[in-house]
């Protein structure tokens, strides 16, 4: 846990989601890819504080998390190194045109498999955050659960948001950090698949997008350190750094307006 789920109610769930969708928008603008799941962490610790001082926070729980911040973008990196030593060796063995057509029919499984990861992990807080909200209203009964309807519309919402508004980010991931080839692609979404696979059954929730932006950075660097734009890496890992205390502060003010309101 992140916070004090005694003290979670409506109003607070709303300052928090207020707090990470804001954050969401501002990152989408610039094309700069960040974690929704740890804006979500850091709008919950925002309003909590705001709400009961830090002794509401789970100090276990986000040390957890931010351990994992750092580590996931780092297993994505070396594994997509291991991945793409491995898809040389037998790229090697035909022609460009053929090995990059297999690699582009075994990008259709390695995006699917990323797709998979990506739902298990993210739509999961999605989940939570809803089921959570209907909990404190009562409307789940005394048992917490998710109900299916909730499951249909977090996916459904996924897709849609992907589908109509991450061309900006899609654009940043797939053309401006490195150049990607079929082979590359494929070791990219194959090792961050993995990592979101092994770290979703230990349920610890990292970052998707921290995760695949960590293994196209070492597909790049196989060919060369320079393959990789460095300056926009380096932005990139700013609104990382960022993207925690800017929800907090955001779902924290959030909060605190909703409380003159008479609305906490």
């Amino acid at each position: 846990g992140t916070i004090d789920p005694k003290i979670v109610t409506a109003w607070l769930l709303l300052a928090v989601l207020t707090g990470a969708i804001s954050w969401d928008v501002i990152t989408w603008w610039f094309g700069l890819p960040t974690s929704s799941s740890h804006a979500l962490v850091g709008g919950l610790i925002g309003a909590g504080v705001v709400k009961g001082g830090w002794g509401v926070v789970q100090i276990a729980g986000v040390s957890k998390i931010a351990y994992f911040i750092v580590l996931s973008p780092v297993i994505g990196f070396f594994a997509a190194i291991g991945l793409v030593l491995l898809t040389v060796r037998i790229a090697m063995r035909y022609s460009r045109s053929t090995s990059d057509h297999a690699f582009r029919r075994l990008q259709l499984v390695s995006a699917a498999l990323y797709s998979l990861g990506h739902g298990t992990n993210d739509a999961q807080k999605t989940m939570g955050i809803i089921a959570a909200l209907l909990f404190a209203q009562g409307l789940l009964g005394s048992t917490f659960y998710v109900p299916f309807y909730v499951i249909l519309l977090a996916g459904t919402a996924m897709g849609l948001g992907t589908y109509f508004g991450g061309w900006r980010i899609v654009r940043t991931m797939g053309m401006k950090i490195t150049k990607l080839h079929p082979f590359g692609g494929f070791s990219a979404e194959t090792a961050a698949a993995s990592t979101l696979f092994a770290t979703a059954s230990l349920g610890i929730p990292v970052s998707t997008t921290h995760t695949i932006a960590g293994a196209i950075m070492g597909v790049g660097s196989t060919r060369r350190l320079s393959a990789v734009r460095w300056g926009v890496a380096r932005r990139i890992v700013y609104a990382w750094v960022l993207t925690i205390p800017a929800a907090a502060a955001i779902a924290g003010l959030s909060y605190y307006v909703l409380s003159l309101a008479g609305l906490s």
